[in-house]
């Protein structure tokens, strides 16, 4: 027993801070390497997750594109039926007003004629209604 005791007691201090040292790296160490084994877990379920994400957003991303098409082809069908019918409403616009000019003048003349004609027949008649 007296052997051991003088062999503890021939370490010095910085024996032991070296052990100590040494101890807690070696633990610091087992810890990194858990750590890591999580973090490695951890990016396998991101990578798993991402893959299933984008296997579906791939075909969603696709519909999107074929309904934004769609869209854009119904838009311009739109856009030409406007123009259509903004171009038959200022046909029409111009056609009434050409009929007005073209008409209104015969007709009031017409209808002079007619109220004018009524009248003499009245006179004549000797009705005395003017």
């Amino acid at each position: 027993m007296n052997r051991s005791s003088v062999v503890l007691a021939e370490l010095s201090a910085s024996d032991v801070v070296l052990v100590v040292v040494t101890m807690v790296s070696v633990v610091s160490v087992v810890a990194m390497v858990i750590a890591l084994q999580q973090i490695l877990t951890v990016l396998r379920q991101v990578r798993t997750t991402l893959d299933e994400i984008n296997a579906r957003a791939v075909p969603l991303v696709d519909d999107l594109a074929r309904s934004l098409a769609e869209a854009n082809e119904e838009l311009a069908r739109v856009d030409r039926l406007v123009g259509s019918a903004e171009s038959i409403s200022a046909t029409v616009d111009a056609t009434s007003k050409l009929a007005y000019r073209a008409l209104s003048a015969p007709v009031i003349k017409t209808v002079a004629v007619t109220s004018g004609a009524s009248r003499a027949a009245r006179r004549l008649r000797g009705d005395g209604r003017s």
